[in-house]
């Protein structure tokens, strides 16, 4: 009994879809299927590539943004500055014509 148990053990796996090559007619789907699967990759990645170039542009573009409102900022802070100096120079020149006995 136990060699028919052996037999049977042996033509289950011999004649199981496990053991033999798969068939041409599974070889061209799978094909496919890496043919598809390698493009879409490369899509993927060119996709990543351009918003990560994208959003390094936009940084900089930002700080380019800041950096010239910064310039804008400093300038009007010096001409209010200049504007303030004038202004005390012009009223100390009234006061001391004022003064002035004449």
């Amino acid at each position: 009994m136990l060699l028919w148990v052996f037999f049977l053990v042996i033509l289950t796996f011999s004649s199981g879809s496990h053991c033999s090559p798969p068939s041409p007619p599974l070889r061209i789907p799978r094909y496919a299927d890496a043919i598809f699967t390698n493009s879409y990759r490369k899509v993927l990645s060119q996709l990543s590539a351009r918003k990560l170039l994208q959003d390094i542009m936009s940084r900089q573009q930002g700080e380019r943004n800041q950096e010239q409102e910064a310039k804008t900022r400093l300038g009007r802070q010096v001409d209010n500055m200049w504007a303030d100096q004038e202004q005390m120079a012009l009223d100390s020149i009234l006061v001391a014509l004022q003064q002035k006995p004449g």
